[in-house]
C-alpha cells in the first residue's frame, strides 16, 4: 500500500472519477426546466394525503369528539391537548341542553400544535369515533408561531344544512344510535354542497379504509 501511495493517483483517479462524480450534473443540464407555478396553480393531492385535522360532527351537529384523549396519547411529537368534559342534559335557565356530544363526556378544550406535528397521522388510528381525521388540505405556512397552534374552533368542520349549533340535545336517537348509524342519514345529499362543504364532511380514506 506504501508503494502504491508513493506512485500517486491512477489514470482512473486522475481522469474518470471527476467525470463520474459529475454525472448526474451532465444528465440534467441538458432537460427542459420544469418549473412549478405555485401558488397561481396548484395540483391536487393523493387520495389519503396527510393535512390539516378536522374534528367531524353528526350530521344533527354534535360533535363526535368525547374527548377521551387517545390522540393524544398517540401522538408521537406531544403535539395534541385535550381536555374532556361531562355532557349535562340539564336544561339551563333558557330551557336549553349543555350537551355538545353524542357520548358522556365531549373535548371542552382541543388544541393542536402544528410546529410540533409530524401529519403521521396516529392520532386518527387512534380514534374510537372517527372524530378526528385528516383533510387534504396543507397550507399551514404563517409568520407566528401563536397561529400555528388550532384551537378547537378551528378544527371543527363547519356546520352544514341541517345542521344544528350545539348545545342542544340528541336529536338522532340515543347514544347507541349514534354509533350504530341507525337514522343518521346526512341531511341534505352531497349534490346540494358547496364543493368545499362536501370536501370538510365526506369521511377520509383513512375512515373507509
Amino acid at each position: 500500500m506504501a508503494e502504491q501511495s508513493q506512485k500517486g493517483p491512477s489514470l482512473k483517479e486522475q481522469f474518470w472519477d471527476p467525470v463520474a462524480g459529475f454525472g448526474v450534473t451532465f444528465r440534467t443540464m441538458f432537460r427542459k426546466v420544469v418549473t412549478e407555478q405555485y401558488p397561481k396553480e396548484k395540483f391536487p393531492t393523493a387520495p389519503r394525503f396527510h393535512g390539516r385535522h378536522q374534528l367531524n360532527r353528526w350530521p344533527d351537529g354534535l360533535e363526535k369528539c368525547v374527548g377521551c384523549e387517545l390522540c393524544a396519547w398517540a401522538c408521537p411529537a406531544d403535539a395534541i391537548y385535550v381536555e374532556g368534559a361531562q355532557n349535562d342534559d340539564t336544561p339551563d335557565a333558557d330551557g336549553n341542553s349543555q350537551r355538545y356530544s353524542a357520548g358522556e363526556r365531549y373535548g371542552r378544550v382541543y388544541q393542536i400544535n402544528y410546529l410540533r406535528c409530524i401529519l403521521c397521522g396516529l392520532c386518527i388510528e387512534a380514534c374510537p369515533t372517527r372524530a378526528l381525521t385528516m383533510t387534504n388540505e396543507y397550507e399551514l405556512a404563517d409568520d407566528n408561531r401563536a397561529d400555528l397552534i388550532y384551537e378547537k374552533s378551528d378544527l371543527l368542520a363547519p356546520l352544514l344544512p341541517g345542521m344544528e349549533q350545539p348545545p342542544h340535545p340528541q336529536r338522532l336517537g340515543d347514544e347507541t344510535a349514534y354509533y350504530r348509524g341507525e337514522n343518521a342519514a346526512t341531511p341534505v345529499d352531497a349534490g346540494d354542497r358547496p364543493a368545499a362543504s362536501v370536501a370538510a364532511q365526506a369521511p377520509s380514506q383513512e375512515e373507509t379504509a
